[in-house]
């Protein structure tokens, strides 16, 4: 079974924020792999976070962040960006701030 791909509003603005064309293509490559068993896919994430899964993507350094609806058969793609702890551009915590 194959699931539809949808990206927020926010997972669109941050993903053309990337410049890097190269980095770009490859997390959409990235994305459309999650057309293929998402739940098997990426890690479940805790606290603010809980109910979406992130993958890791170009070199470990970008996450993909997003959330399966089952009933749908859709994956919801909430955030793409890099992953820097303790950073205010992480990408979690742009994310624990627009997520409610």
């Amino acid at each position: 079974m194959e699931y539809t791909i949808e990206l927020t509003p926010l997972a669109i603005q941050l993903l053309t924020k990337i410049k890097d064309q190269r980095e770009q293509k490859t997390l959409v490559k990235r994305v459309e792999q999650l057309k293929q068993e998402p739940e098997k896919q990426g890690k479940a994430l805790i606290v603010q976070l809980m109910g979406y899964r992130s993958v890791r993507a170009v070199g470990q350094r970008y996450r993909i962040v997003y959330r399966v609806d089952q009933e749908k058969i859709v994956v919801i793609v909430v955030g793409v960006g890099i992953r820097k702890e303790g950073d205010q551009k992480d990408i979690y915590e742009i994310l624990s701030k627009e997520i409610d």
